[in-house]
């Protein structure tokens, strides 16, 4: 019986969050922590799914059926719906996938907290068309009306740009590795912000698309060309403001009370919840105490969090 194994890197976008669906140019970047994918074929008549979170405790299964792809039976109605779609999606993009009616076991194994926002459903749609042999932004099309960068990211061993366009996508790693980088620190507000939520609330509230796109890509431009963390302080500010502005929210800054902080703070991805970004030059020490003194414990160095070339995983064939 054949086994195989693959690997996903879990994602971060640094720049352009919503204005991303719109062809503003984003930076994207991939993340230490990612997520395994191993296959075995069995005698089985069904697909039998199982997903570990970080702590190697099971946070999802389901039997699936290879006629329709339907769940058989599973732990949670939504996942495994969305799963069947995936499935689905696969096998339209390249019909000999799951064709011989061999049954599999496959598991799934989070390296970090699945309500981090690192992409937990991106990198499972980028393995599963890593093992179906399709194009994973095809598939992510397929099943997602988000702009793909993050399945893009998943696959990336380096930071990339990112730019969806009416008919393409145009995508490229980037040499983006700051020099004041020790002066840059991760931040997770304790809650999971929905992405499917919050592409619904920028599709309904975002206004002057076209200005806050060209206004986006510029200041991503800006950030890759970034030499110092007073000026990367200055244009995540400026970020900010761009998508308070666009989206009539408040920041992040202003709604959690961090005024007070000395350097940036900006929100990643999804306004709400999951990561944020800072920026200091007032030293570890500071930066973690701060956060930790408003409830905020899970405190990530710049370092820690992103992927270094050299790190790559290997994936096994």
């Amino acid at each position: 019986m054949g086994k195989s194994s693959y690997y996903a890197h879990g994602k971060l976008l640094l720049t352009s969050e919503y204005g991303v669906l719109d062809g503003a140019l984003g930076l994207a970047i991939p993340t230490k922590y990612g997520q395994k994918m191993h296959i075995k074929q069995t005698r089985k008549s069904d697909l039998f799914w199982k997903s570990y979170d970080h702590l190697n405790n099971e946070w999802f299964s389901a039997q699936i059926s290879l006629y329709d792809f339907s769940p058989i039976k599973s732990t949670d109605d939504a996942k495994a719906a969305f799963l069947n779609k995936v499935l689905k999606g696969a096998v339209s993009l390249n019909s000999e996938f799951l064709s011989k009616w061999n049954g599999f076991d496959v598991k799934t194994e989070l390296e970090f907290d699945k309500a981090w926002g690192l992409g937990s459903s991106s990198s499972m749609v980028y393995l599963v068309a890593t093992w179906a042999g399709v194009n994973p932004l095809l598939l992510h099309f397929e099943v997602s009306k988000g702009s793909g960068y993050d399945v893009a990211a998943a696959g990336a061993d380096l930071p990339i740009t990112y730019k969806l366009g009416e008919e393409s996508v145009n995508y490229q790693e980037v040499d983006f590795n700051p020099k004041f980088k020790d002066q840059l620190y991760f931040i997770y507000l304790n809650q999971k912000q929905d992405s499917k939520v919050a592409i619904e609330h920028y599709f309904k509230k975002g206004k002057q698309k076209k200005t806050m796109v060209k206004k986006l890509t510029a200041l991503t431009e800006a950030v890759l060309t970034c030499n110092t963390c007073s000026k990367f302080v200055d244009l995540i500010k400026e970020h900010e403001e761009i998508i308070s502005e666009h989206l009539s929210l408040e920041t992040v800054m202003k709604r959690l009370g961090f005024d007070d902080f000395e350097g940036g703070i900006k929100s990643l991805g999804a306004w709400g919840g999951d990561f944020i970004l800072a920026a200091s030059e007032a030293g570890e020490d500071y930066v973690r105490t701060y956060f930790a003194s408003k409830g905020y414990a899970t405190f990530i160095p710049y370092d820690e969090m992103i992927l270094q070339e050299s790190e790559q995983p290997a994936t096994i064939a």
